[in-house]
Formats: C-alpha cells, sequence, structure tokens
C-alpha cells in the first residue's frame, strides 16, 4: 500500500531538538522516525518502526541461515536464577529492579543468559540434542546513570541475543565462527561498515571475546589496529613487556630532598638539577624514568570502597576503562565495578600515602604497599615494570624522593595489570606493527562463555559414554535499535538522512510538486504502477503544500530515490534524483517506472 503523506502519521521539525548531542539523534527526531518519551526511552513511529524492521528481518534471514531458531523471553525476569549467578548482586545499580503486590523481587531484564540456560536445562537432557543455537529478538533495559546521544546509549534497547550450546570446545568452536560469519554478513547487508576487534570479557567470562566496532568519530569506544591486521578494544591489547634487568650491579637507592615537587613535571626538573645524567648514563631525566602511583578508589557491587594505588611509568596516564576491565581478579568481589581517582578523604584515611610523594617503599626494606603491608593496601603495576628496572619515585615523605629504585630487589608488587592509555606509535603485541587509535560505536559483542553459566545453573547433558557433561556455551549479541542510529549516523548529509536501500522506508518518494490537478493524478499514477512492479512508496499529496516544503522533507526523510512530478510534466518528463549521490536527471513519464524499478533492483 502506498504510504500517502496527508494520512502519514508524520510530523517533520525544522530545528534541532534541544537534547541532541549527535546527528542520528537530530535527524531521527527532525524526520520524524523517533521520539523522546523520557531520558534514554524512545518510542518509535511508523517511519522508524519501518526501519527497525528492515533491520531485524536481515537479522533474522542470517540467523536462519547458520540454523539459529528464534524464541522469545519476557523482558519482566524473576529475582532468582540472576540470584544463583551472583549478578543479582553483580549488576549494582546497573539494572531496574521492582516488586510485585506480593514482595517478590524482579528485574527488567539487561539480558538473558540464565534464561537461555534454563530453558535448554528444561527441554533437553542429551548430546544428541545438542549443537543448538536459539536466539531472540528483546528489548533490554539498564539503568544508564547518564544516557545520551538519543539511541546509542538509552535505558531500553533492543537486542538481538543468541546463545550456542555444545557438548564440548571443539563443537563451541565452530558454533563462535558460525555466528562470527553471520555477523560480518549482517553488517555487509546493512551497508555499516565494520572491524572485528579483541575485547575482554568482562563480567560476562569466558575464555574469547570479540567486539564488531563501526569507526566513527562519535564513538565511545577506543580501539588500535596496525598495519599487519591487528586490532583490539584498547581494554584488551596487551602491552609488549620489556626484558628483565640485570641488577646485581646496580647502585644502592637513595632518598633525596626534593621540596616542592609534586608533580612529575616538577620533579624531572629536580632530578635534573639534582642529579644530572651524562648522555652515557643514559642522558636527562624524563618522565618516563619516574614511577607515578596514582590512588583509586574502587566500589564494589557491595557498595563497599576501596582503595587501589597503580604504579605507572610517569610518561604514561591511566585508563580507568582498561583498569576495570581487568582488574576483576585482584578483588575479592567479581562482578561490575566503578573506579575513579581517590578523593581527599580517601587519603586521609591512609596516613602512610603522602600526596604527591606516594612510593611502594616506606624504607628500602620495608614495603608501603602490597599483601604484606600493614596498611594492605592493594598494589599493582603495570607491565612495564619489570624486575631490575629503577625508578625515581615518591619516599613516602612530603619532600622528599627515591632515586634508583630497583623493581624486584626494592619493592614488589601484588599484581601486574593491564592499566594505561594506549598511544598511536606502541607496538602491536603480535608484532604486526605500530598502532594507530580510532574511535568505534559497538554494534555487536560475542563471547566464548565457556561453562560458567552452565555451571552454576547444572545444566549437563548425557554424552556418548552416558556420562553427564556440563554444556559449553557461547553468547552473541546485536544492538538492533543501535544499528539504526549508527546507519543513520554514517548516512547523512546537511539536508537529511540517506538511508542504505536494504533499510529504508521505502523504495521511492514521490512528490507531487504544483498545483494542477494533472500534476496530482500523474503522481498518484506512478506512485500506483511503482507499487505494482513490486516496490514501496511514499507519495507525498499534501495539496496546500509549498514544494520548498516537500523537497525538504523528501530529503530530511531520507528515501534514496525522489520522483518528482511537477512543471516539466507539460514535455512529459518527471525529474528522478538520486538521494545518495545528489544527481538529478529528467525522464520520459512512460519509462520512469522501469527507470526507478531498475535503480532499485540494480543498487
Amino acid at each position: 500500500m502506498v504510504l500517502r503523506l496527508s494520512k502519514l502519521f508524520l510530523r517533520t521539525l525544522r530545528e534541532d531538538p534541544a537534547d541532541a548531542e549527535v546527528a542520528s539523534h537530530r535527524l531521527l527526531v527532525r524526520a520524524g522516525y523517533i521520539r523522546r518519551a523520557a531520558p534514554g526511552i524512545y518510542t518509535w513511529l511508523p517511519l522508524g518502526l519501518s526501519v527497525l524492521r528492515r533491520v531485524e528481518q536481515i537479522i533474522r534471514e542470517e540467523m536462519a541461515a547458520i540454523g539459529a531458531q528464534e524464541v522469545h523471553f519476557p523482558a519482566l525476569l524473576p529475582k532468582e536464577p540472576y540470584e544463583v549467578t551472583n549478578r543479582w548482586t553483580e549488576y549494582g545499580d546497573g539494572i531496574f529492579r521492582l516488586k510485585d503486590r506480593k514482595g517478590n523481587d524482579y528485574l527488567l531484564a539487561p539480558t538473558h543468559e540464565e534464561m537461555f540456560t534454563l530453558l535448554v536445562k528444561d527441554l533437553y537432557s542429551s548430546y544428541k540434542d545438542l549443537p543448538l543455537s536459539i536466539y531472540q529478538i528483546q528489548n533490554k533495559y539498564r539503568d544508564e546513570a547518564r544516557p545520551r546521544a538519543g539511541l546509542l546509549r538509552g535505558r531500553e534497547f533492543i537486542m538481538k541475543d543468541s546463545y550456542s550450546f555444545d557438548v564440548d570446545d571443539a563443537g563451541l568452536d565452530a558454533s563462535y565462527a558460525a555466528h562470527r560469519g553471520a555477523y560480518l554478513k549482517i553488517f555487509e547487508r546493512l551497508g555499516l561498515e565494520v572491524i572485528p576487534v579483541a575485547a575482554t570479557a568482562g563480567a560476562m567470562g569466558g575464555s574469547k571475546s570479540e567486539e564488531f566496532l563501526h569507526p566513527t568519530e562519535i564513538g565511545e569506544d577506543t580501539f588500535v589496529r596496525s598495519a599487519g591486521g591487528y586490532a583490539a578494544n584498547v581494554e584488551a591489547v596487551t602491552t609488549v613487556v620489556p626484558a628483565d634487568i640485570d641488577f646485581s650491579n646496580a647502585p644502592a637507592a637513595e632518598v633525596r630532598d626534593t621540596p616542592d615537587t609534586p608533580t612529575i613535571d616538577t620533579l624531572v626538573d629536580a632530578a635534573n638539577a639534582l642529579v644530572p645524567r651524562s648522555e652515557a648514563d643514559g642522558g636527562a631525566w624524563t618522565a618516563a624514568d619516574t614511577l607515578k602511583n596514582v590512588v583509586l578508589a574502587a566500589t564494589l557491587p557491595t557498595g563497599e570502597r576501596q582503595l587501589v594505588v597503580i604504579g605507572v611509568p610517569g610518561d604514561r596516564g591511566v585508563d580507568l576503562k582498561r583498569v576495570e576491565a581487568n582488574i576483576g581478579g585482584f578483588l575479592p568481589i567479581g562482578g561490575e565495578i566503578t573506579l575513579e581517582a581517590a578523593n581527599e578523604e580517601d587519603l586521609k584515611k591512609q596516613a602512610l600515602l603522602v600526596k604527591g610523594y606516594i612510593g611502594p617503599g616506606l624504607s628500602l626494606d620495608a614495603p608501603l604497599l602490597g599483601a604484606e603491608a600493614a596498611s594492605k593496601l592493594l598494589y599493582l603495576v603495570d607491565p612495564r615494570v619489570v624486575s631490575g628496572s629503577a625508578w625515581v619515585t615518591g619516599a613516602n615523605e612530603a619532600g622528599k624522593h627515591v632515586f634508583g629504585l630497583v623493581a624486584g630487589r626494592d619493592f614488589g608488587w601484588d599484581g601486574i595489570i593491564e592499566c594505561t592509555e594506549v598511544r598511536a606509535g606502541d607496538e602491536a603485541p603480535d608484532g604486526s606493527g605500530p598502532l594507530e587509535t580510532a574511535r568505534g560505536i559497538e554494534m555487536g559483542h560475542i563471547f566464548q562463555l565457556g561453562r560458567k553459566y552452565a555451571e552454576a545453573l547444572d545444566l549437563k547433558v548425557l554424552d556418548q559414554n552416558g556420562k553427564q557433561v556440563v554444556v559449553t556455551m557461547g553468547s552473541y549479541g546485536v544492538g538492533v535499535t543501535r544499528a539504526v542510529a549508527a546507519l543513520a549516523e554514517s548516512n547523512h548529509d546537511d539536508k537529511g538522512l540517506i538511508w542504505p536501500r536494504a533499510v529504508a522506508p521505502a523504495d521511492v518518494h514521490v512528490v507531487a510538486v504544483g498545483r494542477g490537478e494533472e500534476i496530482f493524478a500523474a503522481a498518484e499514477k506512478l506512485s500506483l504502477e511503482l507499487e505494482a512492479a513490486g516496490l514501496e512508496v511514499i507519495y507525498d499529496d499534501r495539496p496546500k503544500v509549498s514544494p520548498g516544503v516537500k523537497f525538504g522533507d523528501a530529503e530530511l526523510v531520507g528515501v534514496p530515490t525522489i520522483l518528482a512530478v511537477g512543471r516539466g510534466l507539460v514535455d512529459g518528463l518527471v525529474e528522478i534524483k538520486d538521494r545518495r549521490s545528489g544527481e538529478a536527471e529528467n525522464v520520459a513519464v512512460d519509462k520512469a517506472v522501469d527507470h526507478v524499478v531498475n535503480a532499485v533492483r540494480n543498487n
């Protein structure tokens, strides 16, 4: 059926919404695809729903191609399964919790691992039932502290989440590879550039994880890649670790007065004034010769606040996202952890932490930090702090620093953590060359979950030998509403949206330009003929709207082909414009339908 703008539930806007920060948000609202219902929550209007359903259909077709079957879980879920896996606690403030009239606890699902696992446990019991891949396209809910960027970071969103169930790791490898291939096809069909990058599993757990990132300057994720093919989320990058250094002949460390040197820059200036070095000894002191000890406060899922001190080379900054991704194994409680710089109150509670002069040793043989210290502060170091490396660092006394403090001889640590900012020019860990950095939007994430959820929820099957084995699982997500936003973000100009044909709300936008009855009659006839030819048509049949407004709306809405019926009709011509290239040509009326059909089918 032809969509007539005189009847379509649509109002376009001339001005950008006040809360819109990015192009996709501005244009999807202005073009009448979505409307804000509350912060981070949006209503889908007819045109937006049409694009959304086309994205979903492509996903469904590619999931079916690998044998995955669709199910549908409720979004309102009971507390109990999430208690078993400890995620009721681990999610902290990140989920919406509620009680029914009887006082029972529920949550609005942020994800459905537990429910998928229990469903398979309920129905399957033999290796003969596996492998199995099932998926759903469902609303998810997360209590974002700062929802932003329209559909890109909301409190309610739609995801495709699928799960594979296999008897062994070899089966998981095959399921993972099948989903990975399906994802690449999905994004190719959507016309959305993505780069698969190595990622950390985080709270999901598992042995292997990859993100599919859409490169864009507005992306919230930073990733790196090398000319040789390495690609990873910054959280997953591993440092090229220097070799250990023989410290058997290293001179003893020495504490020196360094008044008024609370920053790395002031310390470097003081070091060059107090202990000048010759070129033979390494040349002038730089920030890379100093060991900066950064105090962070970790808020655990229980609400407890714990201080962590991290030693890093002074020329490197600490990346909180990398710390969050890698610190879980060092803290007593797993789950979602938030980190921030320790504040004045935090430092006052630790008398041995002297702001601006913190170091890993109270004296050369009595460590201030680490598991053996009386203060019991967790002390972690960057991988570049290798045994035998010598540093200039705080002496834990105001106005004093230690020169030549040797790692492994004068101080130790509780663990090594990937924590510093990754820079353009750093070496790729696989030796494939220097790294370059870029920004991206996470469009999909796949995990080899292994047996974490199956063990917690006792999902077992009988194997070929009649022995019960724990099922191994994979998890695979695609952000469906996020895909709509990313497509809008990467397909627009200063006039409006420019949808790829695969997801456009229609194939052609017919515009009747003028007031003559013959113009509207011709536009009506062409619209019906285009529909009869199998195309989806939007027809701007509004009788009292100016040509400028009609063309402006057509360009804002973003259908890839615009057919305008206007003054050229007296000469038997209509104008057909390619919204993507901006090229327009006059075509004979009796050839217009074939012209548009060919354009749609060939590109």
